[in-house]
């Protein structure tokens, strides 16, 4: 399977499985899982949910983020990755957004060895209440 259909799996995993702020522990290890499978270095950080994981060396850094939480809104539309969590859906995007930035963690670390420093990959928890920043 090529990256973009993985990408396309992972978001639509996420959009079928949604979790409230404070609560993202499936969507933490679901990430978690991705990112090692891919042998993505996951900073060791005293958190509930959420996650940064890196790629490169070296003195220079820049970060991307993602909000990795749901929103308690009843999901109306029929589709076959429908939230399976009652009252509970990705309307914002957050989805999309995980998906996109772990496509490309997966592909910097394929080039890695060519990178002039460190990309930061934050999932950041709780965005919707304000406090996961």
């Amino acid at each position: 399977m090529g990256l973009k259909d993985q990408a396309v799996t992972w978001r639509r995993y996420f959009h079928q499985f949604p979790e409230l702020s404070d609560k993202e522990f499936k969507t933490t290890q679901k990430i978690k899982d991705i990112l090692t499978e891919h042998h993505i270095r996951i900073l060791d950080l005293p958190l509930m949910t959420g996650l940064v994981a890196e790629v490169g060396q070296g003195l220079s850094c820049i970060a991307v983020r993602a909000d990795i939480d749901a929103l308690p809104i009843q999901e109306l539309v029929e589709q076959d990755f429908k939230s399976e969590n009652e009252g509970v859906m990705h309307a914002c995007g957050h989805d999309i957004h995980m998906a996109s930035i772990l496509a490309t963690a997966v592909k910097l670390k394929e080039i890695e060895g060519t990178l002039t420093g460190r990309v930061k990959f934050i999932f950041q928890p709780a965005e919707e209440l304000g406090h996961g920043a």
